[in-house]
């Protein structure tokens, strides 16, 4: 019998980089800036609503689809934002995170065989659910240039082909930090169009964002996108509930219908308590949104700042909490080439964790230059960790 007993698709995975970094942070005592999860709690008011519903013996199984009252909390603030409307019965799916949506819509979406178009670097969940589908990722690089990450447009027409099924885009991007432009969206919108295609859009980080003149777009809103375009989004970045795992996707009724043929069957449904105190979040959550955004644009300032200063070449981002930079020259001065080796040397010792990037990459070398750091933090642990950084040598 073979030592591997693990399914050949998802035998080129191993295990997730993010697991692997906050191991290390923890046998290591370090200032974890590698995982994305807040080191605080979201607002009080949505969870005593979570409780209380609890206390009100809301512990049975939801609908699969997701309460009604939560759902039509997404209708309402999907509308607030984009102006579009959706139906909560026919077109609006709850499920564990945008990680579950994801999952759920490439297992309900795609055939084998089929093509996916997605950028890179990406969340490292894309590619096996891709191979879970038996889907084919065909990948464009987002690269440096000028202080922001940009695509080339010829590099992303010529990964439309035949076989295209959907492109999956993350808008604002994880790990790039990049906000996608209306310019840069207008022109995937016409490639879905001119093809015929899907489009399947995650942006969980769609309330963080930090430049007035590069906001967040839907891709849904643009024209002749609607009914082609499956959004994905979750409570967790929002209001800083990683831990409750409740994200949604919206889509005309045949896309939706899609996406529960496999949510069904994944997991069913979200615990009931938790819908409930999101459907709170969504309805009442403005105030805490606004003095979240603040204490975001806050801490990156401040995680830039201290970056530079030790020497990392800064990729400022335009929204989500992460920062990527380049490290050449703190890798020069510690003896060491690779994002992996700069991490685990951070991490050992300096007590400070990152992720590298490269792990987001089908060829591991195009991301070996960079680093990322989360400032999804309190000002406490930033300063500890601008402490701990300051001591690499100069």
């Amino acid at each position: 019998m073979s030592a591997s007993q693990t399914a050949a698709s998802l035998r080129p995975f191993g295990t997730s980089i993010f697991a692997e970094m906050t191991a290390l942070a923890i046998e290591h005592k370090a200032v974890n800036l590698s995982q994305g999860f807040p080191d605080f709690d979201g607002p009080e008011f949505v969870l005593s609503a979570a409780v209380r519903a609890i206390n009100q013996s809301h512990n049975q199984y939801a609908p699969m689809p997701g309460l009604l009252a939560l759902r039509e909390a997404v209708a309402a603030s999907w509308h607030a934002h984009t102006g579009l409307a959706a139906d909560p019965v026919s077109e609006i799916t709850i499920t564990s995170g945008c990680t579950g949506a994801l999952a759920a819509a490439m297992l309900g979406l795609c055939n084998p065989g089929d093509e996916v178009v997605m950028f890179e670097p990406f969340y490292d969940a894309y590619r096996p659910d891709c191979a879970m589908a038996g889907a084919v990722p065909r990948h464009v690089a987002l690269r440096p240039r000028d202080g922001r990450f940009v695509y080339d447009r010829a590099e992303l027409e010529a990964a439309f082909t035949g076989r295209t099924r959907a492109i999956l885009l993350n808008t604002p991007h994880n790990p790039t930090g990049k906000v996608f432009t209306r310019a840069e969206l207008e022109h995937i919108a016409r490639l879905c169009v001119l093809h015929d295609c899907l489009a399947i859009t995650d942006e969980v980080y769609e309330r963080l964002t930090f430049e007035p003149d590069c906001p967040h777009i839907s891709l849904a809103t643009l024209p002749g996108m609607r009914e082609r375009t499956l959004t994905l989004s979750s409570l967790g970045k929002t209001f800083s509930l990683t831990g409750w795992k409740i994200g949604w996707a919206i889509g005309a009724p045949p896309l939706t219908s899609a996406i529960r043929a496999a949510h069904q069957f994944l997991i069913y449904c979200n615990p009931a308590p938790l819908q409930i105190g999101a459907a709170e979040a969504l309805r009442n959550g403005h105030e805490y949104v606004v003095r979240l955004q603040h204490q975001y644009a806050d801490a990156r300032r401040m995680l830039s700042d201290v970056l530079a200063d030790v020497g990392f070449d800064v990729l400022r981002p335009e929204g989500t909490y992460f920062i990527m930079c380049g490290h050449a020259r703190v890798a020069e001065r510690l003896g060491v080439r690779t994002d992996v080796e700069l991490c685990r040397i951070l991490t050992r010792d300096f007590g400070v964790a990152a992720i590298p990037p490269s792990a987001f990459y089908h060829d591991p070398a195009d991301g070996a230059g960079l680093l990322r750091f989360a400032f999804c933090k309190t000002t406490a642990t930033l300063n500890e960790a601008a402490r701990r950084l300051r001591k690499i040598p100069r």
